[in-house]
């Protein structure tokens, strides 16, 4: 009798809490969201982030504050999200840096990548650009090639940190063509683009959407992009495995993360909205225009891509020897 009473009241309790997540889930959200962006304001992380906060801020009549926390190749504002509460109103927007390559890139991590984490929806699939300041005498990758074989270390290549894509885009190049480049690290995209256009630094693999406004104007030069296939964007404009380093890859993507133990029906209340803001046609094309692929997949199916990238991308840390202590 008393064992059949105890099974009663956690069933009792099972459901009272199960209706406690149903009710927060229906009236969710009542107050401001903020979402935080681990680097600073002009990149593309920054760029995507206030897209989807805009267009959820609409949607819900709720503001949706983007809050900038960069540092530390993104762990400092990941970081923070990780320890929030969890409750669907502190949500990050992560990068394949913050939750793929920095997990082997960093000898200490404020987070654990799959357990600090509930995935959201990966909001786009962004290729990486190479681009050069007009100053430097090259037209094409194999002149840049050359020209980097000639003039060992005397080539600055930018970043937008340490463990991002960018970063990662650049070393995987110096491994597979054998050039030796002085690896200069930023706070963010915007101020390595400054630098870039300024003639401080020769080169970037900077993403494409805060890349192509200076490539279409005028104040760089883009030779490559380092996806698999050209860039709708950019058609013209070929890989990096076509213009002369055969097997070449390396893209960025970035997605919605929510702290752990967030209930599963406000993580899936964001990700039915995002879809649906990822997938209409006025923000698939203001994203196409960006050089991005909108995605918008499933909590389960953005876990798993998750947790493959970061076997991907261990693989690549390890053949280029980069670390960060």
């Amino acid at each position: 009798m008393r064992r059949a009473l105890r099974v009663l009241s956690m069933l009792v309790a099972g459901l009272g809490v199960l209706a406690t997540a149903t009710g927060q889930a229906q009236t969710y959200p009542t107050r401001a969201i903020t979402l935080i962006v681990p680097f600073p304001a002009g990149g593309t992380t920054d760029i995507l982030g206030r897209f989807v906060g805009q267009a959820l801020s609409a949607a819900w009549n709720q503001p949706v504050v983007v809050e900038n926390r960069g540092g530390a190749g993104g762990n400092i504002g990941a970081a923070a999200v990780a320890k929030a509460a969890p409750d669907g109103y502190t949500l990050l927007v992560g990068t394949v840096g913050t939750h793929a390559i920095n997990a082997s890139l960093y000898t200490k991590m404020p987070y654990d990548t799959l357990k600090d984490f509930a995935p959201v929806t990966q909001i786009a699939s962004v290729p990486n650009m190479l681009v050069v300041t007009p100053s430097l005498p090259v037209g094409s990758v194999t002149e840049l090639i050359a020209y980097a074989k000639a003039n060992p270390g005397k080539l600055n290549m930018a970043s937008s940190g340490n463990g991002t894509s960018i970063h990662l885009s650049g070393e995987l190049f110096k491994v597979m063509t054998g050039v030796d480049m002085v690896h200069v690290p930023y706070k963010g995209s915007a101020p390595a683009l400054n630098d870039l256009m300024g003639g401080q630094v020769q080169l970037m693999f900077d993403n494409m959407p805060s890349a192509l406004p200076q490539v279409k104007g005028g104040t760089l030069k883009a030779l490559a992009v380092t996806t698999a296939t050209r860039s709708p964007a950019m058609p013209d404009l070929p890989t990096v495995a076509e213009a002369g380093v055969p097997g070449f890859e390396a893209s960025s993507w970035f997605g919605v993360f929510a702290p752990a133990g967030t209930p599963k029906e406000i993580v899936a209340k964001l990700q039915t909205e995002i879809a649906r803001i990822l997938k209409s046609p006025e923000m698939t094309e203001r994203l196409a225009q960006q050089g991005a692929v909108a995605v918008g997949n499933t909590p389960d199916e953005f876990g798993a891509y998750v947790q493959s990238e970061l076997v991907k991308w261990a693989g690549v840390v390890k053949a280029s020897g980069a670390r960060v202590d």
